[in-house]
């Protein structure tokens, strides 16, 4: 078994995580389904940081409880609600809202972060605790690309000029783990007929990130291999960090769930990982002084059975 990670949180041991859901918000830009929310805080601290998270393709806002718990535990303050494609609507394909799923989901957050004083209002106490100046974005899988188009990255047009900029200058950082790569000639006939929206351009993605991959991930959404996913640090000028997680498949190890059927490469190391060093990350980005990254970069360089690599530009 790999040795068990040795936390050094800026805001002290692991405290105990409130969480509040749903919160119903109004529907906005004919979006048709009310806005279900869920934000978890840690019960102690002030000025904390905020993560948005963006959940993959079907899942919910009670999806990734590994990762949304652990941020919370160690002093984030995490917001995430439910996407139109989520399972739970079962919106059909001749739905007039499918072709624009993704921009509703680029909408969704920023519609959170415009109402953070009222949802901050359902956790008793949290007003007045957080630090507006600090947000971060994570998104997984479909998540990623919306996490991605929140720092920046635009989607490419038919007529190859990248679409319109829906960036968000509040957000000051970013994880993508495993992001979609390039469109066009690299997808999989498959993808380019049902996602045509898979077509993402991260020349203008200048926001600091950090990308993962897995070595195992191999999708049926691209004629390449798991370097497909690793596109985003190799073509944005902000992504400057790249963990490569070995072994892993597009779950990386189970991060959607705590016993998820859908994971396929179960390994609690490999979630732990993942929270650690995105944890580790943002932390840093947002408070340069901070040397979480340092400190968690240094841990997977040294620790037996070594987990994954960390490339960096």
């Amino acid at each position: 078994m790999m040795e068990k990670l040795k936390f050094k949180a800026p805001f002290g041991v692991p405290v105990p995580v409130i969480s509040v859901s749903p919160v119903n918000m109004a529907t906005f830009n004919n979006r048709g389904n009310e806005l279900q929310v869920r934000i978890s805080a840690p019960s102690t601290g002030n000025n904390l940081p905020i993560i948005v998270f963006a959940h993959g393709y079907g899942q919910s806002l009670d999806s990734y409880a590994p990762l949304v718990n652990f941020w919370a535990a160690h002093g984030f303050v995490v917001v995430q609600c439910t996407f139109l494609d989520s399972r739970r609507y079962a919106i059909p394909a001749d739905d007039p809202r499918t072709p624009l799923l993704w921009k509703f989901r680029v909408e969704d957050v920023k519609h959170m972060l415009d109402e953070l004083d009222v949802i901050e209002g359902y956790i008793t106490g949290l007003k007045g605790r957080t630090d507006r100046n600090r947000i971060a974005a994570v998104g997984h899988s479909f998540g990623a690309q919306t996490t991605g188009m929140l720092l920046g990255a635009r989607i490419i047009q038919p007529d190859g000029k990248p679409g319109e900029d829906l960036s968000d200058d509040r957000i000051k950082a970013g994880v993508l783990l495993t992001p979609a790569g390039k469109g066009g000639a690299d997808l999989s006939a498959f993808a380019a007929e049902h996602f045509p929206f898979m077509n993402p351009s991260y020349t203008e993605m200048t926001t600091p990130s950090l990308v993962m991959a897995g070595n195992k991930d191999i999708s049926a959404l691209t004629v390449r291999g798991w370097e497909w996913f690793t596109d985003a640090y190799y073509l944005s000028p902000g992504a400057n960090a790249l963990l490569t997680l070995f072994g892993a498949e597009h779950g990386l190890g189970g991060i959607s769930g705590y016993e998820a059927a859908e994971t396929t490469d179960e390994n609690p190391d490999r979630v732990e990982t993942v929270a650690y060093l995105s944890w580790a990350y943002l932390t840093s980005a947002l408070y340069p002084e901070n040397n979480s990254w340092s400190e968690a970069s240094k841990w997977l360089i040294e620790s037996a059975n070594a987990i994954g690599k960390i490339d960096v530009k």
